[in-house]
């Protein structure tokens, strides 16, 4: 019972607020463990929202990281639909919207991001959408339910991840698709020209219109309901609903009001941490996706919005304010299923860094690998529709070694015998 006084609180009932709970029980914690969410829905992961609940293949039940009846078992309280409206790091509470006050021993921020808003005429019109919540989620499935069986038009501001899952998913339901997107290509500043075409051609083989080059100013409607969208190049396309779907912004506002040191916007914003996600208060961590953290294995301050940040993220967070040595290193990673389309991405490796990009496979059925490189050494990879290599992937970026780019495209030279000690 050394623990037994001790009060550790969580702010976000997230994946990695709800890891962080779990991996405090599970590592012997006695002591009070309070997760506090904004949301009325007991903690839930994310991926399914732009995939397998949006298309319809899962239930919703599916999407919570625990059973309801966990929480208890494990002796973990919960505060849902609250939030969090102060934090006094000299006194070491919080206050709810509510006016309750929690005490902290520890306190683990995981608020995670939300949604960039399209600040255009026209936004207040019903069937404009966002996605990031499961009341989001649940909206724009019915809503795709009813464009499919109208022969709808749907516009998507935005070709990153959410706006093609969304795309798929729609196309999927027999919905009409466009997608505005000021850059050349999809995906276009996430992976680059090169990849961003063979996406881009994967949603036209599945009749989705691209109007690249342009972004929104204005959706325009009749009596509260959408009727079109309006670009910068003059251009209307006709819309029955539309997705907002130009990114997400760490929730850092608890964060800032409490003096919390925040990464700057070259690392993408979030909260400040090291290593073992600790913050500038060393009794206040962050996880998931509002945290930017120092990464030993790439030596930079890092913010990344994936699931399996917050899956991993939640659990060495808690272990780090239980006192044991934490040092977060994961490779970045990342999934996305669109049409019959799986992929897995490995590394970090943004527009700017990398020199080179090698395919090993065939880009033309769509099931190849590929590799991005600086100075011969792999920074990231990514698995289409070829399985089973991710362990080997992260494996080459971890071990920092030069390779042959010739070898590294040829199928018939295993991955692991690339695999070397780092050069000096």
């Amino acid at each position: 019972m050394v623990d037994g006084h001790r009060t550790f609180v969580i702010v976000g009932g997230g994946l990695a607020g709800a890891k962080a709970a779990e991996t405090l029980r599970a590592e012997g914690f006695t002591g009070r463990v309070i997760l506090i969410g904004d949301e009325g829905e007991h903690p839930y992961e994310r991926p399914p929202l732009s995939k397998g609940y949006l298309q319809g293949k899962e239930s919703r039940d599916s999407v919570f990281v625990h059973e309801p009846g966990w929480y208890a078992q494990a002796d973990v309280e919960l505060h849902l639909g609250q939030s969090v409206v102060a934090v006094d790091r000299a006194g070491k509470s919080v206050r709810l919207g509510d006016g309750t006050v929690l005490h902290y021993d520890k306190l683990l921020l995981a608020t995670g991001a939300e949604p960039r808003r399209l600040d255009v005429p026209g936004t207040g019109l019903a069937g404009v959408h966002h996605l990031r919540r499961l009341a989001h989620a649940e909206r724009l499935r019915q809503m795709l339910t009813a464009l499919g069986r109208e022969n709808g038009q749907l516009v998507v501001a935005g070709a990153g991840w959410i706006g093609l899952e969304v795309a798929a998913a729609a196309r999927g339901y027999g919905a009409e698709v466009t997608i505005v997107e000021p850059e050349p290509t999809a995906l276009h500043q996430v992976i680059g020209p090169e990849l961003g075409a063979i996406f881009t051609e994967l949603h036209r083989d599945h009749g989705v219109r691209f109007h690249f080059g342009a972004r929104l100013t204005e959706i325009t409607g009749q009596d509260g309901m959408v009727l079109a969208v309006r670009t910068d190049d003059g251009e209307e396309h006709p819309a029955h609903a539309v997705l907002a779907a130009i990114g997400a912004a760490p929730r850092t506002g608890l964060a800032e009001a409490a003096g919390l040191a925040l990464a700057d916007r070259a690392h993408g914003g979030g909260i400040a941490v090291d290593a073992s996600l600790r913050t500038s208060d060393p009794d206040v961590y962050a996880a998931g996706d509002v945290a930017s953290a120092h990464h030993p294995l790439l030596d930079t301050a890092l913010r990344v919005e994936h699931w399996a940040n917050a899956l991993n993220g939640g659990p060495a967070a808690a272990r780090a304010m239980l006192g044991q040595e934490v040092s977060y290193d994961r490779v970045p990673y990342f999934f996305s299923d669109q049409y019959d389309l799986g992929m897995e991405y490995s590394g970090w490796a943004p527009a700017g860094t990398y020199d080179q990009v090698v395919l090993r496979g065939d880009a033309g059925r769509r099931e190849f690998i590929a590799f991005w490189l600086k100075d011969r050494r792999v920074l990231a990879g990514m698995n289409v529709n070829v399985w089973d290599v991710t362990e080997q992937i992260q494996a080459l970026i971890r071990s920092g070694a030069t390779v042959d780019p010739e070898a590294l495209s040829d199928p018939s030279v295993p991955l692991a015998a690339l695999v070397q000690q780092p050069t000096p």
